[in-house]
């Protein structure tokens, strides 16, 4: 088994594979910019130690010193979390040629994997459904009889990427040459890499993944899907296990596909099979994701399987303690992803110091979360706090308890999605599961309410705390039409309505 874990990251899944380190009495190594000097997997870890400036290009994108601090702090493996450098196979390389252990699949899966192109040539050798498609790198001229024959609208994707980057839809045919320039020029910027290709753009779909686990003996097993569909510019806003439209046939059939393209490149550790599920419960190969996912708790709530405990038991060589018969699916769970980002001003990103912030509690309530009082919010990282997930008997209870979790949460001195979540569990159509992967940019719609009555409620909450905060006991919390009544009681009673 591992001994000392370096982890290669930031925020709340630095935390979050902090503890689970801790779990397994596995000691910890923490690295951090200079504007997260004060965080909180600083704080967590057995050590810490300053990689660079607060830009990630000079910091948690240097794996040179990364593998430096691993190397002095005596750690004998690094666990990358997800972003940054956890797909990047020349990183896994290095890793190991330094004589330590990532924890994560082999850099061979990974880059396997990673071109989505030569992916999708594998897929099809290993009988995995795939969105018809073409070659990567054609001239103009091959592209526009390939979209002929492939129909429109179609795709055009970048090769070497995801997240949206380098992804242009075209409807018609005069669009495609104008929409491929554009493409292969995002795709520059953003990967180093200007390679594109087509496919079919699959309307009315659903994003279900699938997660897998394989360990070093050579066993695979599957552990159900995740519903990703609620996605906004291509990245996932709520999440929720299982999907509202799974059925026990068609997840054993995603289940066998995913792990027949998990074994088809050799992977091992977790990992994550994307999928296209059209209106016909057909689906399609869309990429693997060769990591932790974000959305990886949900799993865990409904399956009972901690899957960052088996990353790290799998890197140290263990196998696998459970058999595909032996994962079950118990109740319902909802993530919702709690970004500093205002969704009333076009999702803009709020920046500043975090003045309070009080956590939901409960039954079946789960925060992982890496924000303090006083904590900095900067531009400089992904904008994600915290994730809220809820687990449920079912998924009428599950969606409750995300309304009263979402209730009970405030945080002050940033703007947040806490509202936008807020609206989603109170939609029609979400509440039904009636909802493809462009629901949330078509159909949804976020209005201000009319009063400012959630600002006021906002700034209710911080004189609360800031009366906590000095000896003050809060007493009562009850709403009353559309003002709010707290009561306080101790030494210095006297705030009695707002």
């Amino acid at each position: 088994m591992l001994k000392k874990v370096l982890i290669a990251n930031r925020g709340e899944i630095a935390v979050r594979i902090i503890r689970a380190c801790h779990e397994l009495g596995l000691e910890t190594v923490a690295v951090y910019s200079e504007v997260d000097r004060n965080a909180l997997h600083v704080r967590h870890a057995g050590e810490a130690y300053l990689i660079g400036p607060a830009p990630a290009a000079e910091s948690y994108l240097r794996g040179d010193r990364l593998i430096e601090v691993a190397l002095r702090s005596g750690a004998d493996a690094i666990h990358p979390g997800y972003g940054f450098l956890a797909e990047r196979a020349e990183f896994a390389e290095a890793v190991a040629a330094a004589g330590l252990t990532f924890v994560g699949p082999p850099p061979s899966a990974i880059r396997a994997m990673g071109d989505k192109v030569q992916s999708r040539i594998r897929m099809i050798a290993a009988g995995v459904p795939l969105v018809p498609g073409t070659a990567k790198g054609l001239r103009d001229d091959e592209a526009v009889a390939a979209a002929a024959e492939i129909g429109f609208p179609l795709l055009i994707k970048a090769s070497a990427g995801g997240g949206g980057k380098g992804m242009r839809r075209v409807d018609r045919p005069q669009e495609l040459l104008a929409s491929l320039e554009a493409a292969r020029r995002e795709s520059q910027k953003a990967f180093g890499d200007d390679t594109v290709y087509l496919e079919r753009l699959v309307e009315g779909a659903r994003h279900i993944e699938i997660q897998v686990l394989a360990d070093t003996q050579g066993n695979v097993i599957h552990l159900g899907e995740r519903e990703c569909s609620l996605q906004r510019r291509h990245q996932k806003v709520l999440e929720e296990c299982p999907s509202p439209v799974m059925t026990p046939q068609l997840r054993a059939a995603m289940g066998a596909a995913a792990v027949a393209a998990a074994k088809a490149v050799g992977y091992v550790s977790a990992g994550t099979v994307e999928f296209l599920v059209d209106k016909q419960f057909r689906f399609y190969f869309l990429e693997m994701n060769t990591r932790l996912q974000v959305e990886h708790p949900v799993t865990e709530m409904v399956t009972g399987v901690d899957l960052v405990k088996n990353m790290l038991r799998i890197a140290g060589g263990r196998p696998l303690r459970v058999r595909q018969e032996d994962i079950t699916w118990t109740g319902h769970a909802v993530e919702c992803r709690i970004n500093a980002e205002d969704p009333f001003n076009n999702y803009l990103p709020s920046t500043g110091r975090i003045t309070s912030v009080v956590e939901p509690t409960g039954p079946g309530v789960r925060i992982d979360s890496a924000i303090f009082e006083g904590a900095e919010v900067s531009l400089y990282y992904d904008p994600m706090l915290a994730k809220l997930i809820v687990h449920g008997k079912d998924r009428p209870e599950a969606m409750m308890r995300m309304r009263r979790a979402l209730a009970e949460y405030h945080i002050a001195g940033v703007k947040t999605s806490i509202p936008l979540h807020q609206h989603l569990v109170n939609t029609t159509q979400v509440l039904a599961g009636n909802y493809d992967t462009h629901y949330l940019e078509e159909q949804f719609r976020m209005e201000r309410p009319a009063d400012g009555a959630r600002e006021r409620v906002a700034a209710i909450v911080a004189t609360l705390l800031a009366h906590r905060s000095r000896g003050d006991v809060i007493n009562r919390l009850a709403p009353v039409g559309s003002q709010v009544e707290w009561k306080l009681y101790g030494r210095r009673a006297g705030l009695r309505r707002l």
